[in-house]
């Protein structure tokens, strides 16, 4: 888990195929739970995440490594595929 929440703001998230998602703005707690529940991202890669929003929450459990940057599981190719097939049918 994270030490400080102040040293992960402003960090580069990407995915853990190198593409670029966004940058940490907040984080989600979970204060009775005593645990980070997800990572409020701006300045969306809008080539990944299809939205009018200016930022995204992506879900805690979903960061794969934290440090100069933070690693997310790319989840996003399989959400490409599933509106490729939607497309076609």
């Amino acid at each position: 888990m994270i030490g400080e929440i102040s040293s992960v703001l402003g960090l580069k998230v990407y995915t853990d195929e190198g593409r670029y998602v966004g940058k940490i703005a907040d984080l989600s707690i979970d204060v009775d739970g005593r645990q980070v529940k997800g990572l409020a991202i701006v300045d969306v890669n809008r080539l990944l995440i299809e939205t009018r929003a200016s930022g995204v929450i992506v879900p805690y459990r979903l960061v794969k490594a934290v440090g100069d940057i933070v690693i997310i599981k790319d989840v996003f190719k399989k959400i490409e595929k599933k509106k490729e097939q939607s497309e076609e049918h």
